[in-house]
């Protein structure tokens, strides 16, 4: 297996027939593997999954019984990865599946191992405003250039997952990466990606002022806790 591509799916039933249409349309015959995280929904993703998995030979899933954070979630799907290259991104179609594929082809062209990441383009003034505001905080605070932190998709080698220690099992997962990657030496590629609007459902957190304070307070802390080098 070449490519692994973990998508943690929180209530995303009217999203998973679209998404794995969007995977079959851009897989041809690759050695490529979707694995679906069911993270604790609530909906009727469960039930989803079992109907559509079946049609894409790609695919496969696994449960999370009780959801335990959006990193979590990854976390389990990455865990049973077979590609040489692994990965995440969202199930909410803001990412577009072609753009996946088009990470791990300028993965393969590189000699050497690369972390690759996406550089979202089209987004509301409102957003890109907050994600500046974080990525030159994150900069300073922490001597590593970073910016658009939660961008997706994230691609790397097996081997450097491997290698993490305690993983946060929130939203920092994106933050502890992609500092993981510049610590180590890692060739970072970043390449732009459009971000439009979601299709069905909502945002798990980024739903106005008060759930952006949160987010903030978390990733601070976090932050710290990576400066003091407990984590690395």
């Amino acid at each position: 297996m070449k490519f692994s591509i973990v998508i943690p799916c929180y209530n995303e039933a009217e999203n998973i027939p679209i998404l794995l249409e969007r995977f079959a349309s851009v897989i041809e015959g690759e050695e490529i593997e979707v694995v679906l995280v069911n993270n604790g929904s609530t909906d009727q993703t469960k039930q989803v999954l079992k109907e559509c998995l079946p049609k894409y030979y790609f695919a496969r899933s696994i449960l999370v019984e009780k959801n335990q954070g959006y990193g979590y979630g990854i976390l389990q799907g990455l865990q049973t990865c077979k590609g040489e290259y692994i990965g995440w991104t969202h199930a909410d179609l803001q990412t577009d599946p072609a753009d996946v594929l088009r990470g791990f082809r300028l993965a393969e062209k590189e000699k050497n191992p690369v972390y690759v990441k996406g550089n979202r383009k089209g987004r509301s003034c409102f957003d890109l405003l907050f994600t500046y505001g974080m990525s030159v905080w994150e900069t300073i605070y922490l001597k590593e250039r970073l910016f658009d932190i939660n961008a997706q998709p994230n691609l790397f080698p097996k081997q450097f997952y491997q290698s993490w220690k305690e993983p946060p099992y929130d939203f920092s997962l994106d933050l502890y990466t992609l500092y993981m990657a510049k610590k180590r030496g890692m060739k970072i590629l970043r390449f732009p990606v459009q971000f439009p609007e979601r299709i069905h459902g909502e945002s798990k957190w980024n739903t106005g002022w008060k759930a952006k304070w949160k987010f903030i307070k978390r990733t601070i802390a976090f932050s710290v806790k990576l400066k003091r080098g407990g984590i690395c």
